[in-house]
């Protein structure tokens, strides 16, 4: 037998197998009462839908989220239960993660997240998230892959794939256009058509239909005028109709506001924050339409038709049952995977005078400078908060690197104020108060009822600004107080010590769920602390944690250069092995570090950060896009990222491939000409020469991250489809690639063009 025949064989029995499937759930469904539908399409728990266990149809059992499995809560109160046994590891973030540019590690990433998910007995883990990073200050961009489209849904695709091999189904969110938190209920994201499918909806696309995900979460805000969890045109035409989807929709928690407008569209199971689950939107609301002849039983059918294939695929019920993985976490192996993704996120900014690596046998004494090199980061982000079972910092990454043999010196630096948690009122549901004076009123809770005044509200929210201003001002006077000795302390112990490291950057008191940050300056006043340590020791390493860019008005004076998003609870290890040179730094920034927020396209456009309506004017044009159009120079650009060993590149030929799409396939050489093993990440950009319409100057369309000995060099071969050349026609409402030519440019960054050819599309 062929292979073509054995692929043919496969196809066929997948198809008797859908059929089998698609059979099962109409009998399941026949013997379904409405009571026992609906509950199944709505929360009945903060974590969990309905069972139906007349028909041993269990609950959904969902938890945040892209960083680890989240700790238990009670199920009708957002307050943990404290258990002992719900300690999980600590995951690099997306941010770091596509930091790596590895595909294989978005892979381990992901099975990690699925193996400790089924480990802790979840259906649906809350990840990952693939919004497109638009504006540097949202507050939840460290959740986030990156700017580029195509870079996100490569790695996105991997990860899902990791999950679900573990029979967990992954939930891609948020499904569409969720740029800001600020005002991130109600905000109405108003997007053109070739901005929208260019730029915001291929990785979800590619989540959905190369991935396989399971499941997919609608956003809380509004895209053109209509709340994404009842908008017919993206989850009804796009998702369903376009990209042919037959998944489970799951709403944000509290993102349905309407039942009727819900209940019309393909979104299946409604979730929210509040323990009234018979008030839901899908719940007594929705009987009682049905009831009254408003909206057909048919519709729930479809959505309890997809919960329950789901089902079938995730192996929770009919005869595959028993058959289930079975799930793990903390196990060492997951600790040795996110490791190497720690190792391979972070980037290497600056190394002008090649302080990096340090050689650990000519230190008697090293100073580490501030908080960040001790902060613990795993419990805070909002809904990306986790109980890590540890969490290395680096501190101690350092000290028990070194063992004992060199004298560590620490020194916070600058003062961070205490945010101590309490349990007596949750964030989660305050953070749906912003709704209380709108149109829908959800704190109202009941659909009908008057809501408060929108002018009251706006008045309320006004006060609320003011309030919050004034407690800035008094904390901002707080740490100036407190820092004039903090600096003192730091700048003398750097001028004892042999060697000078600063850990500084963000925490989730910026970077978090709920909010957006106000600017792009390092808080504490990190910057003055920062530029009077380079006056004592030019040849401090600079090194920062955060989730988002920040200014850096002193880093033409610092020689090293060091970044790390939230890397994990190995943080400490990753951080450690690469200061000394055991791990040769590989990651490259998944987005643009702009010189000053003042330069980027959302800063100068006013449209960042405001309530009510936000217009994405921009475009196409933010990020990398948006720099070479303006010709402006960011401080780091995107695809950045430096190495201990140099990589040359050599011998590009382009041909046209003969058979399929008729692509093109672009071949050179890269070689380590250094003395130490390293991995280089390839980058193919498509420049259009005399477009027929506006286009960007350059698109990543292709990368590979290859891994080299010294001397030796590695042959790079990338497929570029049509695809890869088109863009979305508007009239026609279909991707488009023109015939012509076009530049090919391999690329160390989106700035370091190493390679140049032309080819000619026909």
């Amino acid at each position: 037998m062929t292979q073509a025949e054995e692929r043919q064989g496969t196809i066929k029995l997948e198809i008797r197998n859908d059929r089998k499937t698609e059979s099962q759930i109409e009998k399941l469904l026949n013997k379904m009462t409405l009571d026992e539908k609906i509950a199944m399409i709505h929360g009945a728990g903060l974590f969990q839908t309905g069972a139906v266990e007349r028909l041993n149809i269990p609950p959904l059992k969902c938890s945040d989220g892209p960083m680890g499995v989240r700790n238990e809560f009670h199920n009708e109160r957002w307050i943990p239960m404290g258990n002992h046994d719900d300690y999980v590891t600590y995951l690099p973030s997306n941010s770091a993660l596509a930091s790596s540019w590895n595909r294989e590690l978005a892979y381990q990433s992901g099975f990690v997240l699925g193996e400790e998910a089924r480990g802790r007995g979840k259906d649906v883990i809350l990840a990952p998230g693939i919004n497109i990073k638009r504006d540097p200050l949202c507050g939840r961009n460290f959740e986030y892959m990156s700017e580029d489209p195509k870079l996100a849904a490569a790695l996105a695709v991997p990860f899902i794939k990791g999950v679900q091999e573990n029979d967990v189904a992954a939930c891609v969110k948020h499904f569409a256009c969720n740029v800001q938190e600020t005002d991130r209920l109600m905000v109405d994201t108003v997007v053109d058509d070739r901005t929208l499918y260019e730029i915001y909806l291929p990785a979800f696309k590619a989540a959905v239909q190369e991935g396989g995900s399971y499941s997919l979460m609608g956003a809380y805000n509004m895209i053109n005028g209509t709340h994404c969890c009842e908008n017919k045109r993206l989850l009804d035409f796009i998702l369903r109709e376009e990209w042919g989807y037959d998944g489970t929709v799951i709403s944000d928690w509290g993102a349905v506001h309407k039942t009727k407008e819900a209940a019309g569209v393909t979104m299946d199971v409604e979730m929210s924050v509040f323990p009234d689950f018979d008030d839901y939107r899908f719940a007594t609301p929705l009987k009682e339409a049905v009831e009254k002849g408003e909206i057909s039983e048919s519709a729930i059918d479809s959505k309890v038709r997809n919960i329950l294939r789901m089902m079938f695929r995730l192996k929770m019920i009919g005869k595959q049952k028993d058959t289930r993985k079975a799930g793990v976490y903390n196990s060492l192996a997951h600790r040795e995977a996110i490791l190497r993704a720690a190792e391979e996120s972070m980037i290497l900014l600056k190394n002008e005078e090649n302080k990096l690596p340090l050689d650990r046998k000519k230190i008697r004494k090293i100073a580490l400078i501030g908080q960040n090199a001790v902060k613990i980061h795993s419990d805070g982000g909002g809904s990306a908060e986790i109980k890590a079972l540890y969490e290395i910092c680096p501190l101690m990454g350092i000290k028990a690197y070194l063992g004992g043999n060199t004298e560590v010196v620490y020194a916070p630096g600058y003062y961070v104020p205490e945010k101590p948690k309490t349990f007596d009122s949750n964030w989660q549901e305050k953070s749906l108060d912003e709704l209380e004076g709108t149109d829908i009123g959800l704190a109202v809770r009941r659909e009908g009822e008057e809501s408060p005044n929108v002018q009251e509200r706006a008045e309320v929210f006004r006060k609320e600004e003011e309030e919050k201003a004034a407690q800035k001002e008094k904390e901002k006077q707080l740490i100036h107080e407190k820092n004039i000795r903090l600096f003192e302390e730091a700048l003398k112990v750097a001028k004892e010590a042999d060697e000078v490291i600063f850990v500084g950057g963000l925490n989730h008191d910026f970077d978090s769920e709920g909010f957006d940050r106000s600017d792009m300056k390092l808080p504490y006043e990190q910057d003055m602390l920062i530029e009077e340590l380079l006056k004592v020791r030019k040849d401090a390493v600079i090194t920062l944690i955060g989730g988002s860019p920040v200014e850096m008005p002193w880093r033409d004076k610092a020689e090293t250069i060091l970044w790390s998003y939230y890397a994990g609870m190995e943080t400490g290890k990753a951080f450690a092995k690469i200061i000394f040179g055991d791990v040769n730094p590989s990651g490259k920034l998944a987005e643009t570090f702009p010189a000053r927020y003042e330069d980027c396209a959302t800063a100068k456009n006013g449209q960042s950060g405001i309530r009510g309506s936000i217009s994405l004017t921009e475009g196409l044009y933010f990020g990398y896009r948006y720099y070479d159009r303006e010709r402006t120079a960011p401080a780091f650009c995107f695809g950045h990222g430096l190495s201990y060993t140099k990589f040359v590149y050599s011998n590009l030929s382009l041909k046209q491939e003969k058979e399929g799409n008729k692509g093109i396939r672009v071949n050179f050489s890269v070689k380590n000409t250094g003395k130490r093993e390293g991995a280089e990440v390839v980058q193919v950009y498509i420049a259009p020469i005399a477009p027929k319409i506006d286009r960007p100057a350059k698109e990543l369309k292709a990368f590979a991250k290859v891994k080299l000995q010294p001397g030796r060099t590695g042959k790079i071969t990338l497929i570029l489809n049509r695809q890869d050349f088109s863009y979305f026609d508007t009239d026609s409402h279909a991707f488009v690639a023109d015939a012509g030519d076009y530049e090919i440019l391999v690329a160390a960054s989106c700035e370091d063009i190493r390679l140049r050819g032309i080819c000619t599309l026909t």
